[in-house]
């Protein structure tokens, strides 16, 4: 019928053919890429960058930040409340951070401290911890009430951290199902632009026959 295979339909048709005939590749380039990842999270640079790149990301980055933050203060001001002594405690914080940006910034507090300075100059030059949680721990270090300051600010980032996950918990069902509407939609698209061009070629056909008859 000289009827011409729509592009989107090639396009969709392609992609089945790739993951049908190529599928042992593709799982086996998976394979290899995760491994490499693996083994690079196992060296310096590589867990350096990795845990950078998670307090940068966009949704996800100032989520991974508040529960740094929240760890950080709830653990030195659980520990200093029970009497450990501060340098102690920051080296406790320090192996428990779970982020090697923030074990660095914990260790520069450690040495402020070491060197009979303050906790408030290390945080704020460090980048990772926010204006208003450098200012409270600043007034609480003024005041001697560096603890109870330390677990009102946990307190607070493990609220922010409850209802930043619950939002987006609350916006992954309406994604997936955008974009489920998105692949289902486009499979149907493609399924029937060709039937598409055949009615319009045999309607093109008819109508020239009649004319032809005339």
């Amino acid at each position: 019928m000289n009827v011409k295979m729509p592009k989107f339909t090639l396009f969709v048709l392609a992609i089945s053919d790739a993951i049908r005939l190529h599928i042992l590749q593709t799982l086996g380039v998976v394979a290899v890429v995760v491994v490499v990842f693996l083994l690079t999270l196992k060296t310096k640079i590589g867990r350096y960058i990795w845990d950078k790149l998670k307090l940068k990301m966009p949704v996800l980055g100032p989520v991974i930040n508040r529960v740094a933050i929240a760890r950080f203060t709830r653990t030195l001001g659980t520990l200093v409340s029970s009497g450990v002594p501060i340098l102690q405690a920051l080296t406790i914080v320090k192996e428990t951070a779970g982020n090697v940006i923030v074990s660095n910034a914990i260790a520069g507090v450690h040495e402020s401290v070491k060197e009979g300075e303050t906790i408030t100059a290390p945080l704020e030059a460090s980048g990772v911890f926010p204006p208003m949680v450098v200012s409270m721990v600043d007034v609480g270090e003024q005041t001697g009430a560096l603890p109870e300051m330390l677990l009102k600010i946990s307190d607070n980032y493990d609220e922010e951290v409850d209802n930043a996950v619950a939002s987006m918990t609350s916006l992954l069902e309406p994604i997936m199902i955008v974009f489920l509407a998105v692949i289902v939609g486009s499979i149907v698209i493609a399924m029937f632009l060709p039937l598409i061009a055949m009615i319009t070629n045999l309607s093109g056909e008819g109508g020239g026959g009649a004319g032809g008859g005339d």
